[in-house]
């Protein structure tokens, strides 16, 4: 845990510690390994995310829907909201090819990033390819601890709708973008990412594509209240996913507001600004 590392940085400097947190770990950590086996572990961890916790003077929570876990443990805590945010690359929309597809030809849909437990993709993806097939074909970039459960699941299936890319830069990866129809975003149905705003959700956002996202809690709000063309279903839900899949519009749609909004280098500005007003003594 990074924040420990911090936590006992500043604490043999005698300084003091503004922590940045992108994910609850324990909570992570207490789901996807839920046994009995691992407890010892998750209450290890409890005791060092904790002792990191009340070291710090500010605590950033990138999401608003971690608010309730941290205030609940740690009421004396003062915590700031400085979110994931549209990073420089993606700031202008990609390059889009609206011109219509051939009939026939299937619409591209898009996932790009980790293949692990957190997005639980062979719970998904298979199924729904093999529903949309002859509609859709599946782009998958990335790699992650199940990716090979998500290659045996189509291969199981016998589906030629899934083409699989191993990651790539992110330069790379526009062009994509500018190819796709649809990109694709889904969590695992867990307890702990009901808390959640994936960075991939700006990514995506920023490309003003149609965006089909398998979210719940938090994310699913922000989604929402934020963004336009985007269908939002309950994670691992089939039934939900393809009844979602059918309200979305495919074309392009201006979301220049919103990379303004969440432009990351002025996240970051405004994050600096609030590090340096710090007391010069906690």
């Amino acid at each position: 845990m990074t924040a420990v590392l911090g936590a006992l940085l500043a604490a043999s400097k005698g300084a003091q510690i503004y922590l940045d947190i992108r994910d609850i770990f324990v909570e992570t950590l207490a789901g996807v390994f839920d046994s009995l086996l691992f407890r010892p572990v998750v209450w290890a961890f409890g005791l060092l995310e904790r002792w990191s916790i009340q070291r710090a003077t500010v605590v950033n929570l990138v999401s608003p829907g971690f608010l309730p876990y941290f205030q609940s443990r740690y009421p004396d805590r003062r915590f700031s909201f400085f979110s994931n945010g549209v990073d420089s690359e993606f700031s202008d929309p990609v390059a889009c090819n609206e011109s219509v597809r051939a009939e026939g030809v299937p619409l591209r849909v898009l996932y790009a990033g980790n293949i692990g437990d957190g997005q639980g993709l062979h719970l998904v993806v298979p199924a729904l390819a093999e529903r949309l097939k002859g509609r859709v074909t599946f782009q998958v970039i990335g790699d992650g601890r199940l990716a090979g459960a998500l290659c045996e699941a189509i291969d199981l299936r016998q589906l030629d709708n899934v083409e699989f890319l191993a990651p790539m830069s992110r330069q790379k990866i526009k062009v994509f973008y500018e190819q796709a129809d649809v990109l694709f975003l889904h969590l695992n149905d867990l307890g702990a990412f009901k808390r959640v705003l994936p960075s991939k959700l700006f990514e995506y956002a920023a490309t003003d594509k149609p965006i089909w996202a398998g979210v719940a809690g938090y994310a699913a709000e922000f989604i929402a209240a934020e963004l336009t063309n985007a269908a939002v279903f309950a994670p691992c839900d089939i039934e939900a996913a393809l009844e979602s899949f059918e309200q979305l519009e495919f074309g392009v749609i201006d979301r220049t507001a919103f990379a303004q909004r969440y432009a990351r280098e002025r996240i970051m500005d405004e994050m600096a600004q609030d590090i340096l007003r710090l007391p010069e003594s906690a």
